[in-house]
């Protein structure tokens, strides 16, 4: 039998060497992302043109005598009496009053819900004599303590920032507590191997794990505490926007009235968007 075996010399002859083109990098269009933007684009503007169509309605029905400017003023007629209260000052007035309650009364409640969540959350005898008592003051309606806060602090000022830290303390510490015992105990683990003492574990391990829940409680905390303040603001008040709101209501003048209550949402949302500034830059180390 005869075997063909080609030598080396002829294997490198029928050899066919194949030119390899250079890798090129793929390159999307441009336009192939456009269809994504131009429908975030559209979301966006839907976002905003729906509260600017029922103004528009709500203008044209107060024109054409669809809605009475007795029940309910036009927007131009809101607009014009902000625009009576920015010029003569009671705005500026009303705005800091309102606003140095709710600070006093968001630190004095953020003290004492994260501090005592941070406590029940770190100790199981903690948790046993003080969460029973702050889940039935929780299961109270803290506004329906207005006529014995009245009785107890007077009608001064003290019974308004007792009223929003009373508010203010609950979400802030049940979010902390909880915050804090989703922990991930492996981390627990590796701190003990590391020989962390118990300031490190806290700043190193605690305080980063909670902080975006504790955030949370926070506005959560900032949307009950101005809710607190206009209900406190409508009793025995003489300076805040709660009290041009009864000024108002006594001179029937329902487009301050609104004009007011509008005020406090603006308060509450730019309050709340100040937080989630914060929170995007205080855990930007996740993204």
């Amino acid at each position: 039998m005869w075997c063909c075996v080609s030598s080396p010399a002829t294997q490198r002859t029928n050899t066919v060497t194949t030119p390899v083109a250079p890798a090129t990098a793929v390159v999307l269009p441009a336009g192939s992302r456009t269809p994504a933007r131009r429908r975030q684009r559209k979301w966006a503007i839907v976002r905003w043109a729906s509260p600017l169509v029922l103004l528009a309605l709500w203008q044209v029905g107060s024109a054409i005598g669809l809605i009475s400017q007795d029940v309910l003023p036009a927007p131009s007629l809101i607009a014009e009496a902000g625009l009576e209260l920015i010029r003569n000052g009671q705005l500026a007035d009303a705005l800091g009053v309102s606003g140095w309650r709710v600070v006093q009364g968001l630190l004095l409640g953020g003290l004492i819900g994260i501090g005592l969540g941070t406590a029940v959350g770190l100790s199981r005898w903690t948790e046993a004599t003080v969460d029973p008592p702050m889940q039935m003051l929780r299961a109270l309606p803290h506004l329906g303590l207005i006529p014995l806060f009245i009785l107890w602090f007077g009608i001064g000022e003290l019974p308004k920032v007792l009223l929003v830290a009373l508010g203010v303390s609950f979400p802030l510490y049940l979010n902390t507590y909880s915050a804090i015992r989703q922990v991930d105990p492996k981390l627990f683990e590796t701190a003990d191997v590391l020989g962390f003492s118990f300031r490190q574990r806290f700043s190193h391990i605690i305080l980063p794990s909670a902080a975006p829940q504790v955030l949370v409680g926070l506005r959560q905390s900032l949307a009950i505490a101005w809710l607190t303040l206009i209900v406190a603001e409508q009793i025995n008040a003489d300076k805040g926007i709660g009290y041009l709101i009864n000024n108002a209501r006594d001179f029937l003048r329902i487009d301050i009235i609104i004009f007011g209550l509008v005020v406090y949402a603006l308060l509450g949302i730019t309050t709340d968007a100040i937080v989630r500034a914060l929170e995007r830059r205080a855990l930007r180390y996740r993204s």
